[in-house]
């Protein structure tokens, strides 16, 4: 997966059409997710696509995310969420700016309502995934 920064200056460069061709292309670079994990329980609710996500705390403390969507440009804009939080400590996930992070990104205005409804809901889940094990 690309860092945060390079992928915010190569987004700038791009067209809508381009943009969606990257979330798509990010999406398909998620770890992919067991498909046990995906129920009732992991499920993000909210999302108009399903999306799944389900944290697993490793040996150093660290959080790591596995998470997945039905919908490719859905599962891209996971794909960025996670970019600004996967593998780090609860206390550097909670004190993340996880809307800052993505606000160059400018997912309202170049996604539909209904692909950006899910957004806060994803990241309320991380938030509070990660107030649990700080």
């Amino acid at each position: 997966m690309p860092n945060l920064a390079d992928l915010r200056d190569e987004y700038d460069f791009l067209d809508a059409d381009d943009r969606y061709r990257l979330l798509i292309d990010l999406g398909r670079e998620l770890e992919p997710m067991p498909e046990p994990l995906k129920t009732d329980a992991t499920l993000v609710r909210g999302c108009s696509a399903s999306v799944w996500v389900y944290p697993t705390r490793q040996e150093d403390g660290t959080l790591h995310f596995l998470a997945d969507s039905n919908a490719a440009i859905t599962k891209g804009i996971i794909a960025l969420v996670l970019l600004t939080v996967q593998d780090r400590e609860p206390a550097a996930i909670s004190a993340t700016d996880i809307e800052g992070e993505l606000a160059p990104f400018d997912l309202k205005n170049q996604l539909s309502s209904n692909r950006t409804q899910g957004i806060p809901n994803m990241i309320a889940l991380i938030r509070d995934t990660a107030a649990r094990y700080a």
